[in-house]
């Protein structure tokens, strides 16, 4: 075993974007690739490991700087892997300046790493100007799933970032959306800088090596909150909302409607919708078993599934597919700009690269005003009433503006609407058992809502200005 390997086995469990808590990482090394660097005494590896004590097995992309000395810096010891048999050093790669000038000289520069069993190439697809290939790096605080650096380059705008922890074959979402996006001229997403794309042995792929995105660089936007914290502040102050959900909604249409151009777009297939019902089963089958309160319900939400599986679907286009006011930043002078176009994390990345319905997005936001309006009722119970009030209100605008930048009449799919809302919830109520007991009260009351007054919830303020005229695709 590479003598790295051994030394991150023993220190990735401490690591947040590690997925197997609970279990001691069984790691075999599926290979490897070395980035130039101008210092001399470092080298700068990424080593991708397969932990073969997942089920199923994770891969792992894991950056690392090989020292011959040890640092000095207080700080460093905090990132500091292990010691290596031949009395070097080894260190988490993201807290390293020499890996992270290294990155992004790769991406700035569209270099090619040194082989080592595994390969990656960088590309830029920014201005015409490109950034310095060095600049001072810092990790970004509290992500679970990845790492995220922030590039401060001398008098050029600063860049973040995102090295995939967790690989797999394929195109990342993440990247080819929102790069098309960006190169389109869309103001709703961070301007793209440039990716990484790796390959490595892959005895499952018919070639034998598995493709796919290891980084994506964009555009910063530092000092500006992302639309979870603003929409708190405001229900907790009692301040209305809806000119920015009005905006939001406009603005989650017209990068629907971007997309629908920019990609391929495709009729709903009898397969596609039973792919996506079943899914919905299969989670309520695990939310009755956790969750007894759903129980006596369950017949009621399957009739739900079941009208909306046999009523009106729309066009499939691509999506974001995990949209909810976490991944949307307020940003001065600019407007609503969305993040994150990875997906739902516990679906496959195969899955999450083909045309989807625009309405799961919608539902994401809807169920995310919901949350905001239970989060408030636990932290200040004197506010609770005013907090619906403030929600029911906000996803009206919100479906007010979605409908208007569209020209979509949601009148039509409310079923549909009310049935990815619905399901929205029952997994909700599944995570915050098996986490957060005491927030479960917001899921449940939503589902309970939802059955009681059917699709009109969902689709309330859903038809298009001009009722006569014929319901229109998203493209």
């Amino acid at each position: 075993m590479d003598s790295a390997v051994a030394a991150i086995a023993e220190w990735m469990p401490l690591q947040r974007w590690f997925g197997g808590k609970g279990h001691t990482p069984s790691l075999r090394l599926i290979g490897a690739f070395e980035l130039p660097t101008v210092e001399e005494d470092a080298r700068v590896r990424t080593l991708l490991v397969m932990d073969d004590a997942s089920e199923p097995p994770v891969l792992y992309q894991v950056p690392v700087v090989e020292r011959v000395d040890r640092l000095h810096a207080p700080e460093a010891s905090d990132h500091l892997i292990g010691r290596l048999p031949d009395d070097g050093y080894l260190y988490d790669g993201p807290h390293d300046r020499a890996y992270t000038d290294a990155l992004l000289a790769t991406i700035v520069r569209d270099r090619d790493a040194v082989s080592e069993g595994a390969f990656a190439i960088g590309h830029y697809s920014g201005d015409a100007v490109r950034p310095p290939t060095t600049s001072p790096a810092s990790v970004l605080g509290g992500e679970q799933s990845n790492t995220s650096i922030i590039f401060r380059p001398a008098d050029t705008a600063p860049i973040i970032c995102k090295l995939f922890r967790q690989l797999h074959h394929g195109e990342n979402p993440d990247v080819t959306l929102q790069t098309a996006l960006a190169s389109s001229g869309s103001s709703h997403v961070p301007a793209s800088v440039g990716d990484v794309v790796g390959e490595w042995d892959d005895v499952g792929r018919p070639d034998g090596r598995a493709r796919g995105h290891l980084a994506f660089a964009q555009e910063f936007l530092p000092g500006v909150e992302d639309a979870w914290r603003v929409a708190l502040s405001s229900a907790a102050a009692g301040t209305p909302f809806t000119e920015e959900a009005r905006a939001l909604g406009a603005a989650v249409a017209e990068v629907h409607l971007s997309l629908g151009r920019l990609f391929p777009r495709e009729q709903p297939s009898p397969e596609h919708i039973q792919a996506i019902t079943s899914a919905w089963s299969r989670r309520l089958a695990i939310a009755v078993a956790e969750v007894p309160e759903l129980e006596p319900h369950r017949a009621a939400i399957e009739a739900f599934y079941e009208r909306a599986q046999a009523g009106a679907w729309p066009e499939l286009q691509r999506i974001h597919g995990d949209l909810h006011l976490g991944q949307v930043l307020l940003v001065p002078d600019r407007g609503w700009v969305l993040l994150d176009f990875e997906g739902e994390p516990m679906r496959p990345m195969q899955d999450r690269q083909h045309p989807d319905v625009p309405a799961r997005d919608v539902a994401g936001m809807l169920r995310s005003f919901d949350y905001v309006a239970g989060s408030t009722g636990l932290a200040l119970p004197e506010r609770a009433g005013s907090a619906v009030a403030w929600a029911d209100a906000a996803r009206r605008a919100f479906l007010e503006g979605y409908v208007a930048a569209s020209g979509l009449d949601l009148s039509g799919y409310r079923e549909l609407l009310a049935a990815f809302e619905l399901d929205k919830a029952v997994y909700e109520a599944i995570y915050e058992t098996r986490n957060r007991p005491t927030w479960a009260a917001i899921p449940l009351h939503a589902i309970m809502s939802l059955l009681e007054s059917g699709p009109t919830r969902a689709g309330e303020a859903g038809a298009a200005s001009e009722p006569d005229a014929p319901t229109p695709s998203l493209a």
